[in-house]
């Protein structure tokens, strides 16, 4: 007895809803595929039924752990967060802490240029649009905004987390929060805050 054609989606999108959190805390070469079907409660050989390869469930996972990222940037944008609340809440501590559900960029970016094209692209659509969201937040507090400002905003905060993960002095991290979210939040112009 198969199952539903519902449940086969459903049992899909919660692999690909793990295995974007585990990617994210941990990186794609640290998770195997008999881990993550055992935490999605399935067995090692179902994993075929739902992927032709490794590469086509990193290829989805990322795209969703992307689209979690984008989503939660314009759930802020609307409910009136601007730039300078935005990066505040990006560049700290508390996502510094939360890689699992944090921003995919900041955890994946290292990797990002040995995987395959596949999860590249979507990167790379998602940057795109990143810098898109950036530019119009950062237009909304400084009309002389560009597109290098964005794209400048969003390398910096995607850095600064990453080494603020990566040190071993929790002061040195702290540090690496504060100024890059500063210098972030100047862009906007004089006011923001």
């Amino acid at each position: 007895m198969g199952h539903s054609r519902q449940d086969k989606a459903a049992s899909h999108d919660r692999i690909v809803r793990i295995a974007a959190d585990r990617f994210r805390e941990a990186g794609v070469g640290a998770l195997s595929v008999a881990e993550l079907m055992q935490e999605a409660g399935l067995t090692h050989g179902g994993f075929y039924r739902h992927f032709g390869s490794r590469d086509d469930l990193v290829a989805e996972a990322l795209e969703e752990a992307l689209a979690q990222g984008r989503a939660s940037t314009a759930a802020a944008a609307a409910t009136g967060a601007d730039y300078a609340a935005i990066v505040s809440d990006y560049v700290s501590a508390k996502h510094r802490d939360g890689p699992a559900t944090g921003c995919a960029v900041a955890s994946l970016a290292s990797e990002a240029g040995r995987l395959k094209d596949g999860s590249r692209a979507a990167l790379t659509r998602h940057i795109e649009s990143s810098v898109e969201t950036f530019l119009a937040l950062l237009r909304a507090q400084n009309p002389a905004a560009t597109r290098a400002d964005a794209l400048l905003a969003i390398s910096a905060m995607a850095g600064a987390v990453a080494l603020a993960r990566g040190v071993s002095d929790p002061a040195l991290s702290d540090e690496i929060l504060q100024g890059v979210r500063e210098r972030l939040v100047a862009l906007a112009g004089p006011g923001a805050s």
